[in-house]
């Protein structure tokens, strides 16, 4: 995805109600499964919260024909999908160096 035009945010909704806003930062396919990657935006004026400073990695899913986001239904999926990113980002600054 082109950053041409600056990053891409969305807004989700947690499981307690809680409005998070997302920059999206990859996404890739494993085991035919579109995943997407993001970092918590920082929002001016607030201290960024410790439990939400790493990398939200949620699951596309297709839906009376839209794509939906959700949460991954194990750890072991997780840790999958998780190492993928890592390999894919690291392998993407190495590139760039």
């Amino acid at each position: 995805m082109s950053e041409e035009f600056g990053p891409t945010f969305i807004t989700v909704t947690d499981e307690d109600g809680k409005e998070l806003v997302l920059e999206f930062i990859d996404a890739l396919e494993y085991n035919g499964q579109m995943y997407q990657a993001f970092f918590p935006a920082e929002t001016e004026g607030e201290e960024p919260d410790e439990d939400e400073a790493g990398l939200v990695i949620l699951k596309v899913i297709h839906e009376d024909g839209e794509d939906l986001l959700s949460t991954l239904d194990s750890d072991e999926e997780l840790d999958a999908v998780y190492e993928r990113f890592m390999e894919a980002l690291f392998s993407e600054e190495d590139e760039e160096s």
